[in-house]
């Protein structure tokens, strides 16, 4: 009952043609649909406006629409790229394309980098990072003590940051990413490549539950 139709969807704010997206993306015309069916899925899970709201994004995530989380205001706001609260459908698939596989390094590189960039400097500071790093582990539900979290901040910026000003540089992580490739393993969702077999583990039920 949540899921609008094909003619509905085309008059949805912010829908474009699927050959369009396949054209400027990683991925190809079956996957973008199986993308808009993954979209009709999220945007109709609580408000059922046809765009996905940060409640939605959130219980996509989490089952829990109320869990604030610094992780994911952050990603929320990268895929929202008309910047006025709402995620529209071009935006979620050049968002998510990103994060396939076959994406060229240097845009996860990228990415990334504005993840980190909480503030919009156009540099990552140390407590940029810190704050980022206690959400992913809170996101992960995994804890760390304070001293732990300290040196997982102060090794990074001993290798990233070069020229010892007490921040990171676009120059500066792209160094850092290719001497530690570890450092993008979430910025590739292998799934993506299979989207049309099977919707991602973080499909959202019909309804939010308390």
């Amino acid at each position: 009952m949540g899921c609008a139709s094909s003619k509905q969807f085309k008059r949805l704010p912010g829908y474009e043609e699927p050959a369009v997206l396949a054209a400027q993306t990683a991925f190809t015309v079956n996957e973008v649909e199986a993308l808009r069916e993954l979209y009709n899925k999220l945007s109709y899970s609580i408000i059922k406006d046809g765009l996905i709201h940060k409640e939605e994004f959130q219980l996509a995530l989490f089952r829990n629409s109320r869990k604030a989380n610094l992780f994911v205001d952050r990603v929320f706001d990268l895929f929202d790229l008309k910047r006025n609260g709402v995620i529209e459908f071009g935006g979620f698939v050049r968002s998510l394309s990103v994060f396939h596989p076959k994406t060229p390094k240097s845009e996860k590189t990228a990415f990334a980098f504005k993840l980190y960039d909480l503030r919009g400097t156009g540099y990552i500071e140390k407590e940029e990072l810190r704050e980022m790093v206690l959400a992913l582990l809170d996101e992960s539900d995994l804890y760390l003590s304070e001293n732990a979290v300290e040196a997982i901040v102060d090794n990074t910026f001993s290798q990233a940051d070069s020229n010892g000003d007490g921040r990171i540089d676009p120059e500066e992580w792209e160094e850092f990413v290719k001497a530690n490739p570890a450092s993008l393993r979430n910025m590739s969702l292998p799934y993506l490549q299979d989207i049309t077999m099977a919707f991602p583990s973080f499909v959202v039920h019909s309804e939010a539950h308390d």
